[in-house]
């Protein structure tokens, strides 16, 4: 199965390439960049960018700055969501339909994500002795 049957373009929609299309859209809404941008072309994709990135352990490099900045709150926090959503990405992107985890499966990890992430949080501001509104 190649790209354009991913988007459906051949009349062929399945849930997988519905998985697809999510992870291309979380790269585009985390990186703020396109499948289009200049940046990318026949030698880099924004997959493989992002790719490389995570396998650097450099993704404050591509994340958009505006999501993810060093001098944040809770930047430790932040950083490990969003490697959790650029991983979960990643995992959508896998070429093989067959191999690609299920909607139910992107559910339950982006479910798990804000449950780690707000536990986190909270965790940090009791180590602060602020007060905890619940």
């Amino acid at each position: 199965m190649h790209a354009n049957v991913e988007y459906g373009s051949e009349g062929i929609v399945s849930t997988s390439g519905d998985v697809y299309s999510f992870g291309i859209v979380l790269l585009e809404m985390y990186a703020r960049k396109k499948l289009t941008d200049a940046l990318f072309g026949e030698k880099m994709s924004l997959k493989s960018w992002v790719s490389q990135s995570l396998d650097e352990n450099k993704i404050i490099e591509v994340v958009d700055a505006n999501l993810l900045r060093r001098e944040d709150n809770n930047f430790s926090a932040k950083e490990q969501c969003v490697l959790s959503i650029l991983a979960l990405a990643m995992e959508c992107l896998i070429n093989s339909p067959m191999e690609r985890i299920s909607t139910r499966e992107v559910v339950a990890r982006l479910e798990k994500i804000k449950t780690t992430f707000l536990r986190t949080t909270q965790d940090a501001k009791d180590g602060n002795g602020e007060q905890i509104n619940e």
